[in-house]
């Protein structure tokens, strides 16, 4: 079986992740490209489009090709739920980026339409499908690390702020770091604990550093008057079941610990953390203990050729879902906890008071 996939925004997440990495899986046909920089569209059909594969830069006329099974929502998050609800109702799967959407309200009606339409729905939180998460996870799943009370999601850079695209406007983004890598985090974390029941949240957002003309980055100096969003965002989580997770995050602060899409967690029997590798910690026999996991010896390839490419791998999963009619890896109901989180975190800093679930 081949899948006929249209990707919609064709800039920098499109061509660093969801373009290569179909293009491995075989059962995949890139047959449509969609961007409003029709110059961006005609480049990606170019170096992974099928030779009759169609250009477009409106959204809706690539929907209405009947012939395409699943889009790839690759644009800003602001856009992300019109496009994908637009999607399912035209009968298509839908691999939306991730975060969910820029709001809780989004987020939810995305999952509505899954429902009412019956189509595929996953978030492109494609740390899940690293060697260190996959096998955390297992280790999370057998209670190796007993009942977990306490995780830290952890998304921090020293100096490493997005100065292309829309990643310091706060009305196409929703947000800064919080949004963009602190979500990968927050939605490993909430993963090894399976915990998605909220009670309360409490945030702060900082805006410290964003005003620093000819600042160190990685990218560059940024534009101060372009800053919109936070550059450091911090939460605090309180589950029904009373566990708790701490979620840092930030593009630049003054911190030697950094690190992406890393999770520390601590249950009744054990520890994890993903600094340095993978560590499990714990006690045995009246004495403590660190197992370090050798994770680039001794592994096995999940694919012939292929590695273990996080992305690639949640590609071919994503694919296999489709044609299974199984469950995605990431499950919609999910990701929108994440985005239900993350919004609670923003409230809770503008509001100065703490955020509660169902109430």
């Amino acid at each position: 079986m081949t899948l006929k996939v249209g990707i919609i925004g064709c800039g920098g997440i499109a061509n660093g992740k969801h373009m290569p990495a179909l293009s491995k899986v075989e059962e995949v046909e890139m047959v449509a490209f969609c961007d409003v920089i029709v110059e961006r569209a005609e480049k990606a059909k170019v170096e992974y489009g099928t030779m009759d594969a169609i250009v477009y830069q409106d959204y809706h006329e690539l929907l209405a090709d009947k012939s395409i099974d699943v889009v790839h929502v690759c644009t800003p998050n602001n856009s992300h739920a019109g496009i994908s609800i637009a999607a399912m109702k035209a009968d298509k799967h839908v691999m939306c980026e991730k975060p969910m959407a820029k709001t809780s309200q989004e987020a939810r009606a995305m999952l509505e339409a899954a429902k009412e339409t019956g189509k595929k729905l996953t978030i492109g939180y494609q740390n899940r499908f690293t060697i260190a998460a996959s096998y955390l996870h297992q280790v999370c799943e057998e209670g190796e690390l007993g009942d977990i009370y306490y995780g830290k999601a952890h998304a921090i850079r020293r100096r490493a702020v997005p100065t292309w695209g829309v990643f310091l406007d706060e009305e196409a983004q929703g947000g800064g770091p919080l949004i963009d890598i602190g979500t990968h985090a927050l939605d490993l974390t909430l993963w090894m604990m399976n915990n998605y029941k909220p009670k309360y949240v409490v945030g702060n957002t900082y805006h410290k550093l964003s005003p620093t003309k000819n600042a160190a980055n990685a990218w560059g100096p940024w534009d101060p008057e372009k800053f919109t969003v936070e550059d450091s965002a911090f939460g605090f989580i309180t589950m029904e079941d009373g566990a708790t997770i701490s979620l840092e995050s930030s593009w630049a602060l003054n911190s030697r610990q950094i690190g992406e899409a890393k999770t520390s967690l601590s249950g009744t029997k054990g520890g994890a953390d993903m600094f340095d590798g993978l560590t499990i910690n714990g006690e045995d026999h009246g004495l403590l203990y660190e197992k370090h996991i050798e994770l680039e010896t001794g592994g096995v390839d999940f694919y012939d050729g292929e590695g273990n490419d996080p992305a690639f791998l949640e590609a071919q999963s994503w694919v296999q879902a489709i044609i299974n009619d199984t469950e995605p890896v990431v499950l919609p109901e999910q990701a929108l906890v994440v985005t239900q989180i993350l919004e609670a975190i923003y409230e809770s800093s503008k509001t100065g008071k703490p955020v509660y679930f169902n109430k």
